[in-house]
């Protein structure tokens, strides 16, 4: 299984979980067997609100789960139906939610727990403008 986090900085375990999937610098993606990263830069940075897409954002990459602060319905409703779990980031670090997930007190993100947009909805902090 491989487990992928939003962050806007590379620092292993003490990475910080991003706010927001689409807007993330990039992704770390966790193979929890072989205990190992893989670092992914985050190509559609630069969407515009609505229009993440996140097979494009992972850039290819095969995950089976996403662990983030918080996400936009097009992004969730890509992923779950490719497939995916979207599960609310319960620690500040990718550490402290590798542990959470494997503990399975994660919380997996439903439609009525999405970004609703800018200084709307479920709390939601975009780290770009428009």
């Amino acid at each position: 299984m491989k487990i992928c986090f939003p962050v806007n900085v590379n620092e292993g375990l003490n990475s910080q979980v991003h706010g927001h999937f689409g807007s993330a610098k990039g992704f770390l993606i966790f193979d929890p067997e072989a205990n190992a990263f893989e670092e992914h830069h985050n190509p559609d940075r630069q969407h515009l609100h609505g229009a993440c897409q996140p097979f494009s954002a992972l850039g290819g990459r095969e995950v089976d789960a996403v662990v983030v602060g918080r996400i936009g319905s097009g992004a969730l409703t890509g992923l779950t139906r490719a497939g995916l779990k979207v599960y609310q980031a319960g620690g500040q670090t990718v550490a402290e939610n590798i542990e959470s997930f494997k503990e399975g007190i994660l919380n997996e993100i439903t439609a009525d727990k999405v970004c609703g947009g800018h200084g709307h909805g479920y709390g939601c902090e975009h780290g770009h403008s428009h």
